[in-house]
């Protein structure tokens, strides 16, 4: 049993802890009035100025916002106006191009119709050559070789600054031009050689007129170039027709003795040069030639050719790349490629050999085969000019006619397809 105290005790609600703890939690916050400061009162004092600086920055913020979205706005807008242009813009567009697709078809026909100087001067001498060089062969026979002399002085420099200019100065060293430089020599230098004659007959109505189809020769009159390759090709030929078919038996006895005692010599004679002598003698040269080309041009100047500088054989085997024969030698090791084109050059130059007694021994002959060979070359020119001109301006029209229907079909559509906005 609880004994009470001594002390009297006091009423609970009337204590000042009490009171205090009531106080206290009623507003933590405010301190009570025993403890209020003289800063305390001061900063009561301050809260306008934090209240206007509070506001200033809310003001700031707005107007930032508000500048942001009138600048999305207006990016919208200048958006939306340029993937939409007005009518009056797009349909100038609309003629403008119109008037650029007019104008580049304008400059196709004038460069077609009206080409520069330099091709202006290649047609009329193009033009001149086969008018004169007619004439010559009907007229006077006896001075052709003259005629082809000073043809070559004058192509041969132009053709060597052209191709050297452009990288091409080792197609120089073909074969074409090995029997040009061995007509020099039967004509000027060597007119006694029979040897010497018919080896350059035999590559000359062989390899050489054959070539023409080959090579895609043709009869272009403004291109030099051109009428350049042609001439190389085909005047050799004309050159011993004239030579062997026309001239009178005593000037040839007198001025080219080598031709005139072939064709006057007895079938049993060794004179008389049968298909196997001629194959042989032709061989001769030729093998020179071939030695020659793979020393100085393939083994000398093989890191060059590898770095891009073309050849005939590079062309050859870029040209028949999907003919079967090309397949054939592309399939084999790159080190038997080169061989392998030697052997077929060869079997192609034997092949062309084959009619060259028919040329030799009969005028009408020898004038059908020149007649047919100049045929390709002019139709080779003819489809030249369809091709590269004609169909050039049939493309420069057609895209113009598809424009022009777009246009129609679409009047204010944009060329271009529109940009989306950035996120």
């Amino acid at each position: 049993m609880e004994t009470p105290g001594i002390y009297p005790t006091t009423p609970g609600g009337l204590t000042r802890s009490g009171s205090h703890s009531n106080f206290s939690d009623y507003d933590e916050s405010f301190p009570p009035l025993d403890r209020l400061t003289f800063f305390d009162v001061l900063e009561n004092l301050a809260l306008p100025q934090h209240f206007e600086r509070i506001q200033e920055r809310v003001r700031k913020q707005q107007k930032k916002i508000q500048q942001s979205s009138k600048i999305a706005k207006d990016k919208v807008v200048e958006e939306w106006r340029r993937r939409v242009p007005p009518p009056d813009e797009q349909l100038e567009k609309y003629r403008k191009r119109m008037r650029e697709s007019v104008d580049r078809i304008n400059r196709r026909w004038s460069d077609a119709k009206s080409v520069t100087a330099r091709e202006k001067a290649a047609f009329i001498g193009g033009v001149l050559n086969i008018l004169i060089s007619g004439y010559l062969i009907g007229a006077a026979p006896e001075i052709f070789h003259y005629w082809y002399t000073a043809q070559l002085v004058y192509f041969m420099p132009v053709r060597w600054y052209t191709y050297h200019k452009i990288g091409f100065h080792y197609f120089l060293a073909d074969l074409c031009y090995f029997v040009n430089f061995l007509m020099i020599l039967c004509i000027w230098f060597f007119p006694n050689s029979k040897r010497l004659f018919i080896s350059t007959f035999c590559l000359a109505f062989g390899n050489n007129a054959i070539a023409i189809a080959m090579w895609r020769n043709s009869l272009v009159f403004h291109s030099l170039d051109k009428v350049t390759s042609l001439f190389i090709h085909i005047m050799p030929c004309v050159t011993l027709h004239c030579i062997i078919h026309l001239l009178p038996d005593a000037l040839l006895a007198e001025r080219f003795p080598a031709i005139h005692t072939i064709k006057t010599s007895l079938p049993s004679s060794p004179e008389h040069y049968s298909l196997r002598s001629m194959i042989v003698w032709a061989t001769v040269p030729y093998f020179t030639w071939q030695i020659s080309y793979h020393l100085l041009i393939t083994v000398r100047r093989r890191e060059k050719i590898a770095a891009g500088r073309p050849t005939s054989f590079t062309w050859l085997r870029k040209s028949y790349a999907k003919n079967p024969l090309g397949r054939i030698v592309l399939s084999l090791p790159s080190y038997l490629q080169e061989p392998a084109f030697m052997a077929i050059q060869y079997s192609y130059a034997l092949l062309t050999m084959l009619p060259c007694p028919i040329w030799f021994w009969y005028r009408w002959a020898s004038s059908a085969f020149l007649l047919s060979v100049f045929t390709w070359a002019t139709y080779n020119g003819a489809t030249y000019y369809i091709d590269v001109f004609g169909k050039r301006m049939e493309k420069e029209l057609e895209a113009l006619k598809r424009e022009g229907e777009v246009r129609c079909s679409r009047p204010f559509a944009t060329k271009t397809r529109p940009r989306t906005l950035s996120r």
